[in-house]
């Protein structure tokens, strides 16, 4: 590097030493006007220790709403709609149709429609009086978890259960009460996903009949080069149709909560 490279840089670092010394400190920083604040998070201790601040009332509600899939998904009847609904297009060989946004959405409307009664049992046991200082936060979140439980142990197997608590190492509990909610959660999903599954064994069977009789025809006319899925999916789509079956699917669906 020419001395005159190096006595470029050092005139840029000089320079910039030099600005950062002539910046005002913290004593000139004028003080902030008490008037223009928009907003004020005091963390202070409040005058009720059982009532929750405003700042941790938004820090909580960001917390549920950026989980809320998750909870959606583990403690109601989304999963096993969305899994029968998917089985069902694969089972009719459809591809992509209907579109995953279509299934999706017919999953969630189910959810709400299926789980209004709990959600109702919520808001009047426990969302009312929490708004109406009836209850402390602690209390109203009990209450809430109440109805939820007690959907959950519905559709959940014994032997689902018995296996989260032997894994757990709990003592048995003598009732459903003393079962806590981490045990139940997963042992709820599992019976879930095993009597989604055995809907979508039930829907495969007559599917996989017409493909099999279909491509038992078409080998028995020497048409091996024609793919069986192109003549069955016609047939599959026009019995699904006949028989109603997007009725029976989502009656059977429904009825299968025992709600």
């Amino acid at each position: 590097m020419t001395s005159s490279g190096k006595k470029r840089i050092w005139a840029l670092i000089i320079l910039g030493v030099m600005i950062v010394l002539s910046a005002p400190g913290p004593a000139a920083a004028a003080p902030p006007d008490p008037a223009g604040n928009l907003l004020s998070i005091d963390m202070g201790k409040g005058e009720n220790p059982g009532k929750v601040s405003v700042a941790l009332q938004i820090f909580l509600l960001l917390t549920v709403l950026s989980l809320a899939p998750s909870i959606l998904i583990m403690v109601t009847c989304f999963t096993r709609i969305a899994i029968v609904l998917s089985l069902l297009r694969q089972a009719i060989g459809s591809n992509q149709l209907p579109p995953n946004q279509i299934i999706i959405g017919l999953a969630l409307f189910l959810t709400f429609f299926v789980m209004t009664p709990v959600w109702q049992k919520v808001n009047q046991d426990a969302l009312k009086p929490y708004l109406d200082n009836k209850l402390t936060t602690t209390e109203a979140l009990k209450s809430a978890e109440a109805p939820i439980r007690a959907f959950m142990f519905k559709q959940t197997r014994e032997k689902d259960l018995s296996l989260m608590v032997e894994i757990a190492k709990l003592p048995r509990p003598k009732n459903i009460e003393e079962i806590p909610t981490t045990v139940l959660i997963p042992s709820f999903i599992i019976s879930e996903l095993k009597t989604a599954f055995q809907i979508g064994f039930m829907l495969y069977i007559p599917f996989l009949i017409i493909d099999m009789v279909v491509a038992s025809v078409l080998l028995s006319m020497g048409m091996m080069m024609l793919p069986p899925v192109m003549v069955s999916l016609p047939f599959k789509l026009m019995i699904f149709v006949l028989t109603d079956g997007w009725y029976l699917i989502v009656g059977s669906l429904v009825k299968s909560f025992n709600m």
